[in-house]
């Protein structure tokens, strides 16, 4: 699944279109690497979302098309450092 379209499916970012923006501007990286939003997430990978004042890492746990809101957070595990 590409990183821009996982971002929208787990409800990390509401919008695909915010979701490219921030890959555009090296806001996303994926193992420690800066991701265009095409690159394809793969289940372990850890993924790193810069925002303004803060980052949020996660490791992905499972790749689904289409979830139901209140289930979103299953497909993601947040990692504290």
């Amino acid at each position: 699944m590409r990183i821009d379209k996982f971002l929208k499916v787990s409800r990390i970012i509401k919008r695909r279109t915010v979701s490219k923006d921030a890959c555009d501007k090296d806001r996303i990286l994926i193992n420690g690497k800066p991701a265009k939003p095409s690159k394809e997430v793969k289940v372990g990978d850890i993924v790193e979302v810069v925002y303004m004042n803060s980052t949020v890492k996660f490791r992905v746990l499972s790749l689904e098309n289409a979830i139901k809101k209140e289930d979103a957070n299953c497909m993601y595990e947040v990692i504290y450092d």
